[in-house]
């Protein structure tokens, strides 16, 4: 009987069910991990605004902009440094009002090249210099293959996917942009909502490819080469997947990489040992 299976063997003969009790025993930790258990949080530091909140603030009238605050931080961290290129290219699905546009054409480079994308045709009213405005469905698989093949849609550098928040929408988006993203962009998806959400699911399991590998080859007689694991699947282009309260981001490395190493530098090892 399975209960009687020695523990190791019974997790390497069903990993998943191994996978689904820690993931059940991480969202017990996280309702019980309150502030009052954790060290007191540091005085806020003082630092320059947020260029895009204070845009955001600003917008008393005029086409509307609707983002939730904690995301202008997250939007800045990863932004910020295509501001002062002049070849950027930025997609944003779900055009609504029209305001997030205005607030991306503020932020980045005049010559930045925006696209909108969203279901209503009557948001082509927002088309005008360097910002594009292209009617689709999200979810259709073969708008997005159509309109990378054909050059309608660029490749971007950043992608903020704020169109219609499904899951299935999310997964889809990201399963057919997500590859046509520049080197170096950043890829962010947002208002993922609810606990037990299925495109959380298909994120984490996405992020998981990052730790994955069969074997550690080991060579005793070079340190400099003392692990090396040959990268597969998306560890060769993304640099890093990072979750916020309802966001995420990905961002995809400058150059592919074809392994992963593990240097071994000194002399002296395990000295409680001897």
């Amino acid at each position: 009987m399975i209960f009687k299976l020695p523990r190791r063997v019974y997790n390497r003969a069903f990993p998943s069910a191994r996978s689904r009790s820690w993931q059940k025993a991480g969202a017990g930790y996280a309702d019980v991990l309150t502030p009052s258990s954790l060290d007191s949080a540091r005085p806020a530091e003082q630092t320059e605004p947020n260029p895009l909140e204070v845009f955001f603030d600003g917008r008393t009238q005029g086409a509307g902009i609707w983002k939730w605050r904690h995301y202008f931080d997250i939007y800045h961290s990863h932004f910020n440094r295509f501001r002062k290129r002049d070849d950027v290219v930025v997609l944003e699905i779900g055009v609504y009002s029209g305001g997030s546009l205005d607030m991306w054409q503020d932020y980045f480079s005049p010559s930045t090249q925006i696209y909108g994308i969203d279901i209503e045709y009557a948001c082509r009213v927002y088309e005008r210099e360097h910002v594009h405005i292209l009617i689709g469905d999200q979810a259709d698989r073969a708008f997005w293959r159509r309109s990378f093949a054909d050059g309608t849609l660029p490749k971007p550098d950043i992608v903020i996917d704020d169109g219609g928040h499904t899951e299935e929408q999310q997964r889809i988006t990201m399963e057919e942009v997500l590859p046509n993203l520049r080197p170096g962009g950043v890829y962010v998806c947002e208002d993922i909502h609810r606990r037990g959400n299925a495109f959380t699911s298909f994120a984490t399991g996405f992020a998981d490819g990052l730790n994955t590998f069969y074997s550690l080859p080991t060579d005793e007689s070079n340190a400099e080469r003392r692990i090396v694991v040959k990268t597969r699947g998306m560890q060769s282009s993304i640099h890093s997947v990072h979750f916020y309260p309802f966001i995420l981001v990905i961002e995809k490395r400058n150059i592919m990489i074809a392994e992963l190493t593990a240097p071994k530098h000194g002399t002296r090892w395990e000295p409680f040992l001897t």
